[in-house]
């Protein structure tokens, strides 16, 4: 059985997920995913692995709120989707959160079907809470709620497994991921080197690995926008020669070096 598929196939089987979920067809949108699959949301959060773990995410963050997807942009890379979206939460008190986000999906082939065998949702809790903060009562309403259901869904090590999404890069991650970006687009290759750690990985585009050199030469005049900070990694939007797409940036441990940069580009 053949182990790509087209970006028709590819965008088609992501599709379901927003229907699912709009449908709040639980079955349905726990089917897609492989029996093994890893749901990181948000990244830097403890991943749920597994049918009945997604099962546990999705009563406790999809079934009690009416979400909406919207689309700026899709990625079509080799076996997966990178989606730069906005998604709007509808909460029970009456509350809506709009929240920025890149979203990653790994596909595999199992039986002739494709299925979704990683989810990697990169947005930032801080400040999705803040937002439920300066909504005055109906956020707290909202907060108030979330967290017994979070307990009863999650137990005690799942509660303290997302509250570990509140650990991010800081500011000095940020500032490396971006300033390696803007590096690359004014043509200095020293400043794209100081910036990554030796063996550091450069793909550009994902799964082509190239040197400094060839960064700094693809990435000629890259604009950036919606940078968003989630555990150890750093994603933004890039407009390119080649077309628009998503860096996705894994800083190393202290904050001041980039140990991966993968730039996903359409095929």
């Amino acid at each position: 059985m053949s182990a790509t598929a087209s970006g028709a196939e590819l965008l088609a089987a992501v599709e379901q997920s927003p229907r699912a979920v709009a449908a709040h067809d639980r079955a349905a949108w726990v089917g897609l995913f492989t029996d093994r699959a890893l749901v990181e949301d948000p990244v830097g959060s403890r991943p749920h692995i597994g049918t009945a773990a997604i099962e546990r995410f999705y009563d406790t963050f999809i079934a009690p709120n009416a979400i909406t997807f919207r689309v700026d942009h899709d990625v079509i890379c080799p076996m997966g989707v990178f989606r730069d979206l906005t998604i709007e939460i509808a909460m029970s008190t009456g509350v809506t959160l709009r929240v920025p986000m890149h979203l990653r999906y790994d596909l595999e082939r199992i039986d002739g079907e494709l299925k979704i065998a990683e989810l990697h949702a990169h947005w930032e809790l801080p400040v999705m809470v803040s937002q439920l903060l300066r909504a005055g009562l109906p956020g707290l309403g909202a907060a108030a709620t979330l967290g017994p259901r979070l307990f009863a869904n999650q137990g005690v090590g799942g509660t303290l497994g997302f509250a570990r999404g509140f650990v991010r890069v800081g500011a000095a991650g940020r500032r490396v991921a971006t300033e390696l970006l803007a590096a690359s687009g004014r043509g200095s290759v020293a400043a794209v080197r100081n910036a990554v750690l030796p063996g550091a990985v450069l793909e550009w585009p994902v799964g082509n690995p190239v040197t400094a050199d060839e960064f700094v030469a693809r990435g000629a005049g890259v604009r950036v926008s919606k940078v968003i900070s989630a555990g150890r990694f750093v994603t933004a939007t890039v407009e390119t020669a080649a077309g628009r797409g998503i860096a996705e940036l894994e800083v190393a441990v202290g904050g001041r070096h980039i140990v991966a940069a993968r730039i996903h580009l359409a095929d």
